[in-house]
């Protein structure tokens, strides 16, 4: 379907433009929500009375989103969310979770402006676009986290997942040094035990030679 942009969208083109798009995408999206026209003659004599008007309108959308812009860009954002030893999150941070997030600290952001292809599934420092209007768009930082503790070390520049792993083991090596210390018998058995499986793999390979 051809139509007519009635404000600039992106990969698209400009506001008066002639473009051709798929018919859903017109139907769902450009006609409903006001950003086109049929591109019909009767439609294309009516841009031009609305184009002055438009281009008021455009301007004046515009001012407000760069002053928001001005202060929403590069702001930070933290989210605490329950996640498995690797990092994968439970549940997800979607657009809806950052637009409650950046209207709790006074900005007003839509949930569609949030540009977010999918949502966040798994712990760490994430850049997310914000396109507050067609020609302004900002980015905000969101670190996602099992606790506040956790936060401050991603916002560090700290690869938590590696730490979770390092921590692990190291509790393990407690684990069999307090083992060693209080039960010596114990420790050496299960020693023999592991050491088992890799005495019949020698003798195994031996008899194959």
């Amino acid at each position: 379907m051809d139509v007519i942009l009635l404000e600039r969208i992106a990969k698209l083109g400009q506001m008066g433009d002639v473009v051709r798009v798929k018919d859903g995408f017109a139907r769902n999206y450009l006609l409903p929500k006001g950003k086109a026209l049929r591109a019909s003659e009767a439609n294309r004599s009516r841009f031009e009375g609305m184009k002055i008007d438009l281009e008021a309108r455009n301007l004046e959308q515009r001012g407000e989103a760069e002053k928001i812009a001005e202060k929403l860009n590069g702001q930070s954002f933290t989210v605490l969310r329950q996640a498995a030893e690797g990092g994968q999150l439970y549940g997800s941070v979607s657009p809806r979770d950052i637009a409650a997030l950046a209207s709790a600290k006074g900005f007003v952001v839509a949930r569609s402006q949030i540009a977010l292809n999918t949502p966040i599934k798994a712990i760490g420092l994430h850049k997310v676009p914000v396109s507050l209007h067609p020609e302004v768009e900002v980015t905000v930082s969101i670190t996602v986290a099992r606790n506040a503790d956790e936060a401050q070390r991603i916002a560090r520049g700290e690869d938590v997942t590696v730490a979770r792993d390092q921590e692990a083991e190291a509790a393990a090596e407690a684990v069999v040094a307090a083992e060693a210390f209080f039960d010596p018998e114990g420790a050496e058995a299960r020693r023999a035990r592991e050491a088992e499986p890799a005495a019949d793999d020698a003798e195994a390979e031996k008899k194959k030679d």
